[in-house]
């Protein structure tokens, strides 16, 4: 299996705070879907809403078109498997774009930033 392409995504997790504070529902509804609300309201630590963030912007750019081409933010999704380990699921333009790809995801935040890398392989 050889690497197709990396994407990496630092955020913020204060600008994502902010972002929720300004536009609320609104925002979430049109960047997350509605398994990742449900998993990221649970969490103490906000954080995991930016890293979720960052995660869709490390797909975009792996794509080598960033988010553009038809792709929404919803066509990525990052759940969690029975272990906690984060993964990827894609729908939409970005399924059409990456399909027969195989996608491995890492994320790490710290108290201010939140952070994704991806790579995909052919």
């Amino acid at each position: 299996m050889s690497v197709y392409s990396v994407g990496v995504d630092l955020i913020e997790i204060e600008r994502i705070d902010k972002l929720l504070e300004k536009y609320g529902e609104k925002f979430l509804k049109r960047i997350y879907t509605k398994v990742e609300i449900e998993y990221c309201s649970k969490k103490k630590n906000k954080g995991s809403y930016a890293a979720r963030f960052a995660a869709k912007e490390a797909v975009f750019k792996a794509t080598g078109f960033g988010l553009g081409k038809g792709m929404t933010w919803k066509d990525v999704e990052v759940v969690n498997d029975e272990r906690g380990k984060p993964e990827v699921r894609l729908y939409g333009r970005t399924a059409e774009i990456l399909a027969e790809k195989t996608i491995q995801l890492s994320l790490s935040h710290s108290k201010d930033a939140s952070i994704a890398m991806v790579v995909v392989h052919e």
